[in-house]
């Protein structure tokens, strides 16, 4: 049987949770390719006008991070337990890493 979902009162309670889900620098490494091919697939269908792009937007995004998680990270992906604040914690994490607040080696993020 599945384990429930664990309640959290808010996003900064969650958000420990969430990096403690990420502490494969493989698995922070596909959640950021993926997250970057996000935003150039919607910066490319703003220039061109090109609605097409559109549906490669998701596959991206969960493509690059759940092959992180079961190849990588050998979990369950946070999507699937608190889906709002995992894609809440998708973003943070990934401007966190862009701006070296936390670092896609785990060991090296201020505890």
């Amino acid at each position: 049987m599945a384990e429930p979902a664990r309640q959290f009162k808010s996003f900064k309670e969650f958000y420990p949770f969430y990096l403690s889900e990420h502490k494969n620098p493989m698995c922070r490494f596909m959640h950021f390719v993926g997250a970057t091919i996000m935003v150039l697939l919607i910066v490319a269908t703003v220039m061109t006008r090109y609605l097409g792009f559109l549906w490669l937007v998701p596959i991206a995004g969960y493509g690059f991070a759940w092959l992180g998680h079961f190849a990588f990270e050998h979990n369950r992906p946070a999507t699937f337990k608190n889906p709002f604040y995992s894609a809440a914690g998708d973003w943070v994490m990934y401007a966190q890493l862009l701006t070296r607040r936390i670092h896609f080696d785990s060991s090296h993020d201020a505890k």
